[in-house]
């Protein structure tokens, strides 16, 4: 949709009473059968999704502000207002609106008639208009009473507003005002206090560009002086004219903007100092107060924007060498509330504001005054930057990569920042934090992008590892020289958490640059020094940082990891844990857990080969044994490659079969009843047969001796065992009677020919004749012992039977059992 007329961005005051920005569309008027009626309707100019759906109620007071505003309230507490980018198109809805209402296109505000009684109703028809009394110190007590009264009813207090605005009725009780200054009338003081006030509740545009206006404002603010409540009148006017001071930090030429900051600044000190406290009622009976400094500070940001003068000579003693410090800070400060002042511009106004400060040099100003001493204007320039950072990263970005072709790594803007971060003199590091969320943002690759011609992550994370990284870590590496922190102080401890915590970031999206960073530096190693931290949080940080890399599964990590043992700290953390059953022990039974059962195979063999002695006592959880399980499994494998690789072959030789000759397979499986098999007769497919049997059975017939031999072995030394009432310490894990009985009967129960979980039979789960589990497998057992092991091994370990996801695919009572 092009046509800009319709253009508007759509706003809703939050209960702060400010405005928020709700996305930007095209507005269109119709009938919506849903809603029964004619209703307004903005769809978002970005993916057409529908931002608002509101029908123009009859009783509903709609307002036109500023030629290109529409505000209205849909409940008692929510605000609504469309800004329109042209003042044709709001023109066009305000008619729509006027019509559905029966109201006239000139009016500025349309009115509610609910909660009128019939009486009252006759009586504003009868008159069409609201008579004021004449304006004198005499009737002011009847002035104050009319109004009071007209607040209540919403036609009253449009008549009465129209009233007011027709004859100029307010500059005549600002006279009045001085009249009773002069005599020192505090009766007539505290009337115009209550008419004043009540005033502003009309919640009327005009009204308060009169009582805005220049000739007027100081002595709207000196009724409002005199509250009956208080016992002596407020000072407000003093404070204005003697104690606030207007600091131009840059002359300002144009007088109609230096006139509209003027006027911004009392009307808000109007609302946050002299206005007292809002009911809930009048709260919302305020609401065009908040729009007419919401959008006076748009118009104030616009025409700054507008004037070049302004903004080259703000730049160019911003970065003078010369400039003082004090104005340098009134420099700094100024812009740091023209940004804030842009938060409240529309996205694409807001684009404009922010180019415009890139093109004067914003960055490199912003440079020089990082680079500098004082603490405040530091402060400031973060705040500036933080604006930058949130609106447009890849813009902060493209700069300190230019930058880094000109200048020395100390003076890059991006380590200037990491700096302040890293000597942050709060205790709280309250600035560190912000600026560790500034950093994370930057480097953050999925907020950059990706074009034909270049991709924003490859050259951005090269320039960081290469010139900022080693900045970051600096902390990290001075203190971790020893086995120890060297400095283990509470401010110390958490700017190295908030270094972990980058890292740990940047393990998780930076993928090859970091993991080169952390092999190449040795970066685990010197983290896990921080494990002897008194500070619990920091040693929970610096193990999150290794179980994050162990997520990963790479085995360059694994490798590094076990070359230099980076398992002993984290032991050694474990065991000095003892007992206690808190957040470090089961961050660490975590760990080991999750490489149990992910089976990462090369550090289940270094954490057995090296750490069992310390950790086989652990019986709490089943964690260590499973380890010592799957390692024994692993080992086992090793020692029969031949008859590893057999198993595979045979298993090859089952799935890869022809898909008829398995249908053929099945339908002769169901068709075969049990007592139709000849005694010893296995049951054998055809494929099968070809098979030379005295080739494979010999390696077969050699293990299965070495397998009894083996298991008489292993009787007799239990029985040893129990005699002497001594166990092993090799045999604690999962030789003990009643694990052995699980693990046989499990064997015999899982690795018969044709059971539910042997796979490639027909009754395995996901083939197409699937039996209940329930059902006599008898038919498959043969009583030939040696042709048993063409199917399977009755294996005690259960360790290989069928591949390396044999164990995902038991049911969990076999898991527990393997568990425990």
């Amino acid at each position: 949709m092009t046509d800009t007329r319709r253009r508007v961005k759509v706003y809703t005051l939050n209960e702060d009473r400010q405005w928020d920005d709700r996305g930007t569309g095209h507005v269109s008027s119709g009938y919506v059968e849903r809603l029964k009626g004619m209703s307004l309707l903005v769809r978002a100019e970005s993916d057409g999704s529908l931002l608002l759906e509101s029908k123009i109620n009859p009783n509903t007071a709609y307002q036109k502000q500023q030629d290109t505003l529409i505000v209205w309230s849909e409940a008692e507490n929510y605000d609504l207002a469309l800004s329109f980018q042209e003042k044709a198109g709001c023109d066009e809805i305000w008619e729509k609106i006027c019509q559905v209402q029966g109201k006239d296109p000139s009016v500025d505000i349309t009115q509610d008639l609910v909660d009128e009684s019939e009486e009252e109703r006759f009586d504003d028809m009868s008159s069409p208009g609201l008579e004021l009394p004449s304006c004198e110190l005499s009737r002011l007590e009847e002035i104050a009473e009319l109004v009071a009264s007209s607040l209540p009813s919403p036609l009253r207090r449009e008549k009465l507003a129209l009233a007011l605005e027709n004859e100029g009725y307010i500059k005549k009780l600002l006279e009045l005002f001085h009249v009773c200054e002069d005599l020192e009338n505090i009766e007539g003081l505290h009337h115009l206090y209550e008419i004043i006030k009540g005033i502003f509740l009309l919640n009327r545009t005009a009204l308060f560009e009169v009582m805005f206006s220049e000739e007027c404002i100081m002595d709207v603010i000196g009724c409002l002086e005199y509250d009956p409540a208080l016992s002596q009148p407020r000072k407000h006017r003093e404070f204005l004219t003697k104690t606030a001071k207007f600091k131009e930090v840059i002359p300002i030429s144009d007088p109609e903007l230096k006139q509209k900051i003027h006027q911004t600044y009392r009307v808000q000190y109007i609302q946050d100092m002299v206005l007292p406290t809002p009911s809930v009622f009048e709260e919302n009976m305020l609401s065009t107060l908040h729009s007419f400094i919401f959008f006076n500070k748009v118009e104030i940001v616009g025409m700054l924007q507008e004037d070049e003068k302004f903004l080259t000579d703000l730049f160019a003693q911003l970065t003078d060498e010369a400039t003082d410090e004090e104005k340098r800070q009134e420099l700094v400060n100024f812009l740091k509330e023209f940004c804030a002042f842009s938060q409240t511009l529309q996205p694409q106004n807001r684009d404009a504001f922010f180019k415009t400060l890139s093109n004067m040099g914003i960055l490199p100003a912003l440079e020089v005054i990082l680079g500098m001493d004082d603490t405040q204007v530091r402060s400031a320039a973060t705040d500036i930057f933080s604006y930058l950072v949130e609106y447009n990263p890849s813009m902060v970005r493209e700069f300190v990569m230019q930058e880094a072709q000109q200048n020395d790594d100390d003076i890059l803007l991006i380590n200037l920042i990491i700096e302040h971060m890293i000597c942050d003199t709060d205790p709280e590091l309250g600035g560190a934090v912000q600026l560790m969320g500034l950093l994370r943002t930057l480097v953050d690759p999925e907020n950059m992008l990706a074009t034909a011609n270049k991709t924003e992550k490859t050259e951005f994370l090269g320039f960081f590892y290469k010139h900022c990284m080693h900045v970051l870590t600096a902390p990290l590496l001075a203190n971790t020289t020893e086995d120890k922190p060297s400095k283990d102080d509470f401010q110390t401890a958490q700017l190295l958490a908030l270094v972990l915590e980058l890292l740990t970031f940047c393990v998780e999206h930076h993928t090859y640059h970091i993991k080169n960073y952390i092999i190449n530096k040795d970066i685990l190693r010197r983290v896990l020094v921080l494990m002897a931290s008194k500070h619990a949080f920091l040693a929970l940080c610096a193990l999150r940082f290794k179980r994050k890399i162990i997520g990963l599964k790479d085995e360059f990590y694994n490798r590094y990891i076990m070359k230099s043992f980076l398992f002993e700290p984290v032991v050694k953390a474990f065991l000095n844990n003892g007992s206690r059953y808190n957040l470090m022990n089961s961050a660490i039974i975590e760990m080991f857990e999750f490489i149990r059962v992910e089976d990462i195979k090369s550090l289940t063999a270094h954490v057995i080969e090296n750490y069992w002695k310390a950790l086989e006592d652990v019986d709490y959880v089943q964690t260590f044994k499973g380890l010592k399980l799957r390692f024994e499994q692993q080992r086992e494998r090793q020692d029969n490659p031949k008859l590893d690789s057999m198993r595979s072959i045979l298993r090859n030789h089952r799935y890869r079969r022809d898909a008829r000759t398995l249908e053929d397979e099945e339908e002769m499986w169901f068709n075969t009843d049990e007592d139709d098999m000849e005694d010893g007769e296995a049951v054998v497919s055809p494929s099968d047969k070809t098979k030379n049997d005295d080739d494979i059975m010999d390696p077969i017939s050699k293990f299965m001796e070495r397998k009894k031999l083996k298991e008489s072995e292993e009787k007799e030394v239990l029985l040893k065992t129990n005699l002497s009432g001594r166990q092993s310490p090799s045999f604690k894990l999962s030789l003990s009677s009643g694990t052995k009985t699980n693990l046989t009967s499990q064997a015999s129960a899982t690795n018969l020919p044709g059971s539910p979980g042997s796979p490639g039979s027909p009754g395995s789960p996901g083939s197409p004749g699937s039996v209940p589990k329930n059902t006599s497998q008898t038919a498959a057992i043969t009583t030939k012992g040696g042709l048993v092991g063409l199917v399977d091994y009755p294996d005690d370990d259960e360790d290989d039977d069928e591949d390396e996801d044999k164990e995902d695919t038991l049911p969990l009572a076999k898991k527990a059992k393997f568990d425990s």
